[in-house]
């Protein structure tokens, strides 16, 4: 900690009183100036604790020249008595306490050089520990980006090295790790998106916050209460270079893990699912099934997006890009059109057939229809079930569909009106029944005795395919 006016009085051989601006005593003192020009501003700098025995002063000149002290920043005034004058001129404590320039009377005992060998022990002993600081701190920040936790290690760390908050931005600005609770609430106040090369300060309230670019892609935000410190300033600009290189080792991991999922699809599209989830299971994990199979059609920033958001659930989710798709295999769909949804301006195609392969074609038929129709979703069964209806007479379709499932909805009406859904979700799964029971979120045995008792009331036998697309039609009609 830079050494005040007020610690510089304390130290009790120099024997120093103060006599005037007594409220600006906390000022840090940079270095020490001697001199008897009545103009030393252009010899100064700021921040200077300026000595002189006042030779060239009187009770004229005075008021000029502390105006002028002031002008120049300088943080106190040492006035050598006893040599030129008794007592410090009372005009100039007088001038001196109305601007607020701290006055030291300097006895005539205590030598010039005793002030100045003080002030310097003390600038010594800061420049010391500001560079045990800075080094311990690369240090820590070294160790901690080379370690497991990366680039949200070094976030964490940096916020308790400064004794503030952190927040990393990506290259689309937006927030990509944050130190803390709190530190994602002052990063959502902040937009880095045109944010040039550089460093910049501004201020969120009571925070300062210092925003710097990363040399390759992305910003990083730092919030303190008090100004960064030389030492401060020295410690972001070497987690912000750690930062740039975890970065860029990072994109160049993502970019080579998106390519294998790439290829992850092609085996899974040409039949070789068994390879193909060998080798997923090796890298992430993979997901259970069954498998529903999406396909994801839009701007290639919203599909980018989606990518990133479905990266945290990869153990659960299959995903990958196929030339302008995104396409992922869940069992928890859902999931999937969630993400798509607050994502925005996704159009998703989900197939139905239980092969991947022909699923596949499904979802991307469906896809490529939606974003044509602009549809947040299109499911194939609905896009090829609507696409037979459009041949149909509307009035005698719907003739069709009252006359066949009359017996269905006539025993919902007595009932809890369970059977006719429990078949459409039956007849979408191809009459699979622990995926239609899951869906349904019932027992399979439970989903048995549904659609044995739809069976019965329809006089229909369910596993001939003419009854079950003569049904589906039926059903699509009403739906």
């Amino acid at each position: 900690m830079a050494l005040t006016l007020r610690a510089l009085t304390e130290q009790r051989p120099l024997a120093l009183s103060v006599v005037a601006g007594e409220a600006g005593l906390d000022r840090p003192i940079g270095w020490v100036h001697p001199t008897e020009l009545t103009d030393p501003h252009a010899f100064l700098e700021g921040g200077e604790l300026l000595l002189t025995t006042g030779l060239a002063l009187d009770e004229t000149t005075s008021e000029a020249y502390v105006r002028r002290l002031v002008e120049a920043g300088t943080a106190g005034l040492g006035f050598g008595v006893g040599l030129s004058h008794e007592h410090v001129p009372a005009t100039l404590k007088a001038i001196a306490d109305e601007v607020g320039l701290p006055v030291l009377e300097v006895p005539r005992k205590t030598p010039f050089i005793a002030i100045t060998r003080a002030v310097s022990r003390a600038v010594a002993a800061d420049e010391y520990a500001a560079t045990v600081r800075i080094g311990r701190a690369q240090q820590e920040l070294t160790r901690t980006a080379v370690g497991k936790t990366g680039a949200p290690g070094v976030v964490r760390r940096l916020a308790r090295l400064v004794d503030g908050w952190v927040v990393l931005f990506d290259a689309a600005g937006r927030i990509r790790e944050v130190s803390s609770v709190s530190a994602r609430a002052y990063g959502e106040q902040l937009d880095v998106k045109d944010l040039r090369a550089g460093t910049r300060v501004v201020t969120l309230g009571e925070q300062e916050v210092v925003l710097q670019t990363l040399h390759t892609r992305g910003a990083l935000a730092v919030g303190t209460t008090q100004p960064l410190d030389s030492a401060g300033r020295h410690i972001v600009n070497t987690a912000v270079s750690l930062l740039s290189l975890a970065l860029e080792q990072d994109r160049a991991q993502r970019g080579a893990l998106s390519r294998l999922r790439t290829g992850l699809l092609d085996l899974f599209t040409d039949g070789q699912e068994a390879l193909a989830l060998d080798v997923l299971r090796t890298v992430q994990g993979a997901p259970p099934s069954p498998w529903a199979v999406l396909a994801v059609a839009g701007p290639p920033a919203a599909r980018t997006t989606l990518y990133d958001r479905l990266e945290p659930v990869a153990a659960q989710v299959f995903f990958a890009h196929s030339d302008s798709l995104l396409v992922a295999a869940t069992d928890d769909a859902d999931r999937v059109l969630t993400a798509a949804a607050e994502v925005g301006g996704c159009h998703v195609g989900v197939g139905d057939a239980s092969e991947f392969p022909a699923a596949l074609r499904q979802a991307k038929q469906a896809a490529e229809t939606a974003r044509s129709q602009d549809l947040p979703l299109l499911r194939y069964a609905d896009h090829a079930g609507r696409g037979l209806l459009n041949l149909l007479d509307p009035l005698a379709a719907q003739a069709f569909a009252h006359e066949l499932l009359n017996p269905l909805r006539t025993h919902d009406e007595s009932g809890r009106g369970e059977l006719e859904e429990s078949l459409r979700c039956w007849l979408e799964n191809h009459g699979h029944w622990d995926r239609a029971a899951t869906r349904l979120h019932i027992h399979r045995h439970t989903l048995r005795n549904r659609i044995t008792k739809a069976a019965e009331l329809l006089g229909q036998d369910l596993d001939s395919p003419g009854t079950r697309a003569e049904l589906w039609l039926a059903l699509q009609v009403n739906r």
